[in-house]
């Protein structure tokens, strides 16, 4: 059975397809044989309790010229078999009331790839918290006073984060002593007002930071992401991070298995988990990539096994 998918992106034009993972699903799903729609969040709205969008044909190819947009309809979101979320970070307000509208559709009719309840209630630096058992030391405060205690407490050396961050922006490492360090803090909780995430530092990073691809719990692939040279702790692709062949490890499938039910509850089918020394430190749900790193360095193609998932949960 042919389906009708469509995805929910940025601008089409803006993304890179030589590392963009949203555009070898599109190009999977086209290649099956499926129909591919395209919209931006502006093209979201609901009339009369009903969601619609301003949805597009597309087409693409691997090329200079990779994509050709066709027609445009203002359909019910109802009318796709399948609804791809995948407009990146950052989780701004739009980006929520867009989930709000997606949430309006009945899930037995069409399926949204991350269910949109699960997106909204996953923050990709709290969303870890809930399995303590795979995470570094934590803490979660906009007190200055309670982080400068952690700073002590996880060994002198940590690591900060804006709880809306994304791509290793707004990211710190503080260390004991440091004459900056309560600037820093002062800096990134805007003197007490915000919420920021702080973890006790894992030497590891220099190493890499694993991203792992989770398919409806289970681990698909894995890519290790090394921070520049330099003494450059990020490991980020945004970063400036460089992607370098990983297999998955004992202790990468224990953390699966440990998060893998949570994520099939939530209905959070298509997951990325950021690896650092054995321990998760962020749990992307909204848009995450890697598949294509993952492809070039282990000669396979995960695309074709998640767009083969999305047709066994449309029931095609």
């Amino acid at each position: 059975m042919k389906l009708k998918m469509a995805f929910v992106m940025d601008p089409v034009g803006t993304i890179n397809i030589e590392k963009d993972t949203t555009f070898v699903l599109m190009l999977e799903a086209q290649a099956r044989g499926h129909e591919v729609w395209y919209l931006e969040l502006k093209d979201l709205f609901v009339k009369e309790n009903e969601a619609f969008g301003n949805a597009t044909r597309i087409s693409l190819e691997r090329s200079e010229s990779f994509y050709k947009l066709g027609e445009t309809k203002t359909l019910p979101l109802d009318s796709f078999d399948a609804i791809w979320m995948r407009k990146d970070p950052p989780v701004n307000q739009d980006f929520l009331y867009a989930t709000y509208i997606l949430s309006l559709l009945d899930e037995k009719k069409t399926k949204v790839l991350n269910n949109p309840t699960g997106i909204r209630e996953s923050n990709e630096k709290l969303y870890s918290l809930f399995f303590p058992e795979v995470i570094p030391q934590s803490i979660v405060t906009k007190n200055i006073s309670q982080l400068e205690e952690f700073l002590i407490e996880a060994g002198g050396e940590i690591v900060v984060k804006p709880l809306d961050g994304y791509g290793g922006e707004g990211i710190f490492y503080v260390c004991e002593g440091d004459r900056n360090a309560n600037v820093i803090l002062e800096s990134i909780t805007k003197f007490g007002t915000e919420y920021v995430i702080g973890q006790k530092f894992i030497e590891k990073v220099s190493e890499g930071d694993k991203r792992i691809i989770i398919l409806n719990g289970e681990p698909l692939g894995a890519v290790l992401r090394v921070p520049k040279p330099g003494g450059e702790f990020r490991s980020n692709f945004h970063s400036g991070g460089s992607p370098a062949q990983s297999d998955l490890t004992e202790r990468d499938l224990e953390i699966c298995e440990a998060i893998g039910p949570r994520l099939r509850k939530d209905g959070l089918y298509f997951v990325g988990i950021d690896v650092i020394g054995g321990y998760v430190t962020e749990i992307n749900t909204t848009s995450p990539t890697g598949v294509q790193e993952i492809n070039t360095l282990n000669g396979v193609k995960l695309e074709t096994r998640v767009i083969e998932f999305a047709e066994e949960l449309c029931g095609a």
